[in-house]
């Protein structure tokens, strides 16, 4: 059971870190054809749009249409904090393998 809930966090990591990539990293070409509709697109059309990078969408009582996108600096930056996690927890494991095997010869003299 710990195996599996192990597998099942490095699972959502890599969810999260591939979700700050394409916020980082994706463009932003589906949202901005929005832009350019007269009217709004039939749904089926709207389904097929890749709007992954898209926080908000308003249209304005004056017209015209707001499409507000995450913010690609904020998840570079989360990105860069979760790679530091985890390479001070590869350290951290490093260090009591280290102390384990420093232990296991201390008690064999």
């Amino acid at each position: 059971m710990r195996n599996g809930r192990k597998k099942d966090e490095a699972l959502r990591r890599e969810e999260v870190i591939a979700g700050y990539r394409k916020l980082a990293f994706g463009a932003g070409n589906d949202a901005l054809k929005l832009l350019f509709y007269e009217q709004t697109p039939p749904p089926e059309e709207l389904a097929s749009l890749d709007l992954f990078n898209v926080s908000d969408i308003k249209r304005p009582k004056g017209g015209g249409l707001e499409i507000k996108f995450f913010d690609r600096c904020e998840a570079l930056l989360r990105l860069e904090a979760m790679d530091g996690d985890s390479g001070r927890r590869d350290l951290d494991g490093v260090k009591a393998f280290y102390e384990a095997i420093a232990r296991s010869v201390k008690s064999e003299d």
